[in-house]
């Protein structure tokens, strides 16, 4: 029941923030782009804190040998911060229109972009470390 709960939780903070995209998209607020992003930065915390949380356990149990799935967590943890370091960039490059701070897009992609390559090569070693097993 905990998954049916996580996902339901999951789409509703999408559906919020989706709305408020779309209200602020179609000029109908006048919000801060930060104020759009908030259900992010919610969703983002929450599993912050479940990662956080779940190494501590792991490192208080101490569950198996290898660290497989610790490196997994911090993996996690490492894609939600530059996760949450592109938002923070998105929603400043947003607010600035008056080019009071110029940041360029590439700057502001540079976090995804890491997140992308690192990713792809991870799914390329999982792919090939189980088709060997």
């Amino acid at each position: 029941m905990a998954v049916l709960h996580r996902a339901l939780c999951t789409w509703f903070i999408c559906l919020i923030f989706l709305i408020l995209l779309v209200l602020q998209l179609d000029e109908r607020t006048r919000w801060s782009w930060f104020i759009v992003f908030i259900p992010m930065w919610i969703y983002d915390s929450i599993l912050i804190l479940y990662l956080l949380f779940n190494m501590i356990t792991h490192c208080k149990n101490g569950h198996d040998g290898s660290l497989r799935t610790m490196k997994r967590k911090i993996w996690c943890f490492v894609c939600i911060v530059l996760k949450l370091t592109a938002q923070i960039m998105l929603c400043l490059k947003l607010e600035n229109n008056d080019r009071s701070i110029y940041i360029p897009l590439y700057y502001v992609m540079i976090p995804i972009w890491i997140i992308l390559a690192i990713s792809t090569v991870d799914i390329f070693f999982t792919l090939i470390s189980n088709r060997s097993a």
